[in-house]
Parts: structure tokens; sequence; C-alpha cells
């Protein structure tokens, strides 16, 4: 096997066990927490459950950032970011970022402490904008990803 596809295959590897994460996330646990727990335990249940799949989105959301770094420094991809028929190549570094300043920033040092004191005030409300926010980047990520295997074989074409 040689680099690129041991890198390719990576990367892709990486990109299913994240965003197949976040796509169970959405959509089988954050509908389950709402049916069956009460709105005043749904946030603290959630994130009891969700610290375990954050160290493998932790992990994959790395290695898909290093492998696709590599590729596009290594292969010098960088004039696709130039041309319109590669938007998918934005939309991977944007979700990507996304993802990682989520992931790294946000959620450790922002977003625990902020939806704690706002889910206080008005859990159901607090778990319904949790289960938009997910959807949200779910969509964006399924995109992208479309876009990305889609663009990546041949097809080039804007959404």
């Amino acid at each position: 096997m040689n680099e690129f596809a041991l890198a390719r295959a990576l990367h892709v590897l990486a990109v299913v066990l994240w965003i197949g994460g976040v796509a169970f996330v959405t959509a089988v646990l954050l509908p389950a927490v709402r049916q069956h727990v009460p709105p005043a335990q749904r946030l603290p249940f959630f994130d009891r459950i969700e610290r375990r799949f954050a160290w493998q989105a932790r992990v994959t959301t790395l290695l898909a950032g290093v492998t696709g770094f590599w590729m596009t420094a290594r292969y010098d991809l960088w004039p696709r970011f130039a041309q319109p028929e590669f938007w998918w190549m934005h939309a991977m570094v944007l979700v990507w970022a996304l993802f990682t300043l989520m992931l790294f920033v946000l959620e450790p040092l922002v977003l625990h402490r902020w939806l704690g004191a706002r889910h206080a005030r008005d859990p159901g409300s607090t778990f319904a904008l949790v289960q938009r926010l997910h959807w949200i980047l779910l969509t964006a990520s399924l995109i992208t990803v479309f876009g990305a295997v889609a663009g990546s074989h041949g097809g080039a074409w804007l959404p």
C-alpha cells in the first residue's frame, strides 16, 4: 500500500467513526433521552453518556485533520481551494474546524457551564437547543461527506 492510500484510508476511517458517532448521538441517543428521561435530568444524563464518546470524537477528529493536512501538503492540493468545483474541500476544513473548536475549546471551557446554567432555568428548551445544534452539525457533516466522496470520484458539481 502506498503512503497516499494509507493516509486516505486512515482519513476515511477517522471520518466514519467521527461522523458515524455524531449520527448515532443525534438520531438515536438524543431522541431516546428525550423520550425516556424526565426534562430536569436529560442534560446531566446526556452529558454522562456523551463523555464516553468525547475521547473517540477528539481522537478521530485529530486523525482526520492530520491525514487531511498531510495529503493536501504532500500532494500539493492547495490549488484546489481556488477552484469552485472543489467546494467540498472548503466544507471539509470548515466542518473539521467547527468540531475541533467545539471538542477542544468550547465544550470544556464554555458550553458545559453555559448549558448547565441555562438548563437550571429552563431544562426543556435547553435540551431542545442541544438537539437542534446536533442536527445542524450532522446535516453539515453529511452534506460535506457526500460532496467529498462525489467530488473525489469525479463529480464536479456545485450544491
